[in-house]
């Protein structure tokens, strides 16, 4: 007996003291975590890179200059009341950690640019995601009727995400679910089971974030993978557990050895997810470590749901799992009876796959060309992490941003400090590098040089004639580290902060890429025992993420339909997105791959037929991939309805590759390949002739 086996067979048999231990569990965890867990917030230092260092002197040379900044602007249609901008100056300086606002009035003078420094990082508890004293300093302004928009950094971390994500992909689930199995109790029983999976997940992520800093997206993006793998966990066991009751089992023997059997795909599949996050651990920023533990936490809480309180929950439904008709038939008489061998009655998946293996090299073509044609517009993705250009309209920082770019210039939404060390560049040096960069085409204005209280740095701030979004400004700003600015002057700021985060994670992408192909090649090559099987798993995820990535470079960059989203223009694809996508997107594709290679190789080793094998295999697990898939989909398009962008992007990448996995890859992809293959599917070194391969049952 597995231990999964005992496992299945105890909670199955115990399952009210299996909902108690789950109960107190829950508790447990909420009371930890409301006693001791942190509190949500993005860390946005980027280690050994040059705008990093030029922060990094600015909060040691000048104290009350390396904290959080925030912009309050103050439009009227008619000329503004400076007594008004006045007061509301001075209601800023008043507030706690201010230590400079900055005015600047347009000019036709009906809007204000009140720009505010504060002398704590944005990620200071004492600030963090806090525009209420904001708000509180601006209200002179809007008792005057005056229109008042919060933008800048320290606005740009209090926007929340709705949660309407996790609702939209329940219902549907939901919904999919009814229609698979016919019986609400079937349908509700892989939810509930996410649900409380998720439910501990959560706590779980609280308590990381008294550890660590957890980004706010972190939840987000936890529960969306959460949701998706949970609730396919799930519907994996309830569908070997309800075949079992059609095969005459008690809902106790069903249980146990549904938890066995489909069990073995659940763990293998949720360690493959667990190896590619591992993998963000590479991409070279402390809020990647966030976003993967936070994801893995979550994924370890589905699956232990998955495997006992699925099994106790089946036993105590019984056969109100399958659908009221059946239950009337006998056991073994019901939908799941053995089926004749007519090719009529046979699956559709296994028809499907009988006609993909007659031209399975046309097949792989059509398949391939397919990937590559969506793929392809990914070579021409640009990256840049995101700003108040990028937030949803509606957003009080999307309005700001939007008043800044019409009354001062686009450059005004993300100026550039440039900081001089005057060790290392003397101060004639200083005053001609000033006038120099202010007579640059690409600078709309230049202000003037401060020296720090040590008398060690010159600071000074530009404007670029674009804005942080534009590609120009990218240029401009790596022209103007190459060939203008001497040694010992760095730029920094936001605009900077934000390049070197997208170039960072465009070269660790690579990395990232090298670690979680090789690992999870590694680990299906034990699970299989095979070599050709794990390698041709990667090329068909490499594809299928290729895909994705060309689908979203489509939709937000190119603006395919971006407008049903409520995206209004054009924007880059987000810099924390490839990486993200590509660690997820990976684990997940695999658990696809484990379920279908497992029947696969169970069938094989039974019957030693390479090609039978492939058809039996997808006809058993064609139905509950499709509908797993679907339901994933579902969930992912749920949390594209989000308003953040990168949850936006997210959500549409992920859905968009498993869906083309799910059907181009598993359907065609996968039959095709294996059956040119045939028995070099099952090769390993040290086994001699394929014929000679060891047909030893594989344990996952």
């Amino acid at each position: 007996m597995s231990s999964l086996h005992r496992v299945g067979l105890a909670t199955a048999r115990h399952p009210w003291r299996t909902l108690a231990v789950w109960l107190v569990a829950l508790v447990s965890l909420g009371g930890l975590a409301a006693a001791i867990g942190g509190e949500l917030r993005d860390n946005w230092n980027v280690p050994d890179t040059r705008a990093q260092a030029g922060v990094d002197q600015l909060r040691e040379h000048f104290p009350d200059s390396g904290g959080s900044s925030a912009q309050v602007v103050l439009h009227d249609d008619q000329r503004l009341d400076a007594t008004v901008v006045e007061q509301v100056v001075a209601e800023l300086h008043a507030t706690e950690h201010v230590t400079t606002v900055t005015p600047r009035l347009s000019e036709d003078g009906d809007t204000a640019l009140l720009y505010v420094r504060y002398d704590v990082p944005t990620t200071d508890s004492d600030i963090y995601g806090d525009i209420d004293p904001l708000e509180v300093a601006a209200a002179p302004a809007e008792a005057a009727g005056y229109q008042v928009e919060l933008g800048g950094e320290l606005p740009g971390t209090a926007t929340e995400i709705e949660g309407r994500g996790e609702l939209i992909g329940i219902l549907v689930a939901l919904a999919l679910l009814v229609i698979a199995f016919g019986s609400v109790v079937a349908a509700g029983l892989p939810v509930a089971t996410a649900v409380g999976g998720l439910v501990a997940g959560s706590s779980g992520v609280m308590l990381l974030a008294g550890l660590t800093d957890v980004s706010t997206s972190a939840p987000t993006i936890a529960t969306m993978v959460g949701l998706g793998v949970g609730i396919d966990y799930a519907l994996l066991i309830v569908t070997r557990h309800v075949e079992r009751l059609r095969a005459g089992d008690t809902p106790v023997e069903a249980a146990a050895r549904a938890t066995a059997t489909a069990g073995r795909s659940v763990v293998g599949a949720g360690l493959t997810v667990l190896v590619s996050l591992m993998g963000l651990r590479l991409a070279g920023l402390p809020t990647y470590d966030a976003f993967g533990f936070a994801t893995a936490i979550a994924v370890v809480c589905v699956m232990a749901a998955a495997l006992t309180l699925v099994p106790a929950l089946c036993a105590l439904a019984g056969r109100r799992l399958m659908p009221r008709k059946e239950r009337k038939r006998a056991p073994g008489l019901g939908a799941g009876a053995p089926r004749t061998s007519t090719t009529d009655q046979e699956p559709l998946t296994a028809r499907w796959a009988r006609t993909v293996a007659k031209r399975p090299v046309a097949w792989a073509l059509v398949a391939l060309t397919v990937l590559l044609a969506l793929g392809a517009p990914a070579l021409g993705m640009r990256t840049w992490p995101q700003d108040g250009g990028t937030d949803p309209q509606g957003s009080t920082t999307r309005a700001a941003y939007d008043l800044v770019t019409e009354e001062f210039g686009p450059g005004a939404n993300g100026p550039i400090t440039l900081v001089a060390d005057l060790e290392e560049v003397s101060r004639p040096e200083v005053k001609a590098l000033h006038a120099e960069i202010a007579g640059l085409d690409d600078v709309a204005s230049s202000g003037p040089v401060a020296t720090s209280p040590d008398g060690r740095l010159a600071v000074w701030d530009i404007e670029p004639t674009t804005a942080p979004i534009d590609e120009q400004t990218t240029t401009f700003l790596e022209d103007l580290r190459a060939e203008v600015l001497p040694d010992g002057v760095e730029a920094t700021g936001y605009t900077p902060i934000l390049g070197d985060i997208s170039e960072l994670l465009g070269e660790r992408l690579w990395l990232v890429v090298g670690f979680v192909v090789l690992v999870s090649v590694v680990l299906l090559a034990f699970m299989f025992r095979s070599v050709v099987v794990p390698l041709k798993a990667a090329a068909m995820n490499l594809l299928s993420i290729a895909a994705a990535y060309g689908v979203v470079t489509l939709v937000f960059q190119h603006g395919w339909g971006s407008s049903l989203l409520g995206v209004d223009h054009d924007i880059p694809v987000s810099s924390w997105v490839p990486i993200l996508m590509f660690a997820v997107l990976f684990g997940l594709s695999m658990d696809y791959e484990v379920f279908l290679l497992s029947a696969i190789r169970d069938d094989w080793l039974d019957t030693g037929d390479a090609h039978g094998s492939v058809v039996r295999g997808l006809a058993s697990t064609g139905r509950v991939i499709s509908m797993a898939a679907a339901i994933m989909v579902a969930v992912f398009v749920g949390f594209a309805t989000e308003p953040a962008v990168v949850v936006k992007m997210l959500g549409v990448g992920l859905a968009a590759a498993v869906a083309l996995d799910a059907t181009v890859v598993r359907m065609v992809l996968v039959p095709a390949t294996m059956t040119l293959l045939g028995k070099w599917n099952w090769w390993l070194p040290g086994r001699g002739r394929v014929e000679e391969l060891d047909d030893a049952p594989v344990q996952v």
